[in-house]
């Protein structure tokens, strides 16, 4: 499958675990969670040091989610990365998304839970930051992703 096709199928699920949203509303993961929430979607923050953020309740891990939301958004640190694959693909998720923004560190990626979510048949997009296509993303992040899908083809 390609890259794009598993970025149009992470979007496809409207009920999405935000693994790693912080505690501090002023965070990027905080205005990345409040504006995919008024584009529709159903978010459950996860982070194990929080009770509630954005007035929700927020969970210790996906596993403790019921039901299991279809798709995870992944924004913890690579190091945490591979073992919270594991409890998502346990859980049932069908779509992680391993959250990196453009040329800042490996972000979220690892290539041991990308290679988890192949053998395990979970779409994987990895190193990509949502808002390069999402629509009316706004500046810098709707010129950011013109130049990605201008210059690489399987984003097209």
């Amino acid at each position: 499958m390609s890259l794009r096709q598993e970025i149009d199928g992470f979007f496809t699920e409207k009920r999405i675990a935000v693994i790693g949203v912080s505690t501090d509303p002023k965070h990027f993961s905080r205005a990345l969670f409040r504006d995919l929430k008024r584009r529709g979607y159903e978010l459950i923050p996860v982070n194990p040091k929080a009770d509630h953020i954005e007035g929700q309740t927020c969970y210790p891990s996906v596993a403790a989610i019921m039901p299991a939301p279809g798709a995870a958004l992944i924004m913890t640190a690579r190091t945490s990365t591979d073992s919270v694959v594991r409890d998502c693909v346990a859980a049932g998720v069908k779509h992680v998304w391993m959250y990196r923004a453009g040329g800042m560190g490996p972000g979220s990626v690892s290539l041991a839970a990308e290679a988890f979510c192949n053998e395990h048949g979970v779409g994987v997009v990895a190193g990509e930051c949502p808002y390069m296509f999402l629509p009316m993303s706004g500046f810098p992040h709707n010129v950011h992703g013109w130049c990605r899908k201008a210059f690489h083809a399987e984003l097209r």
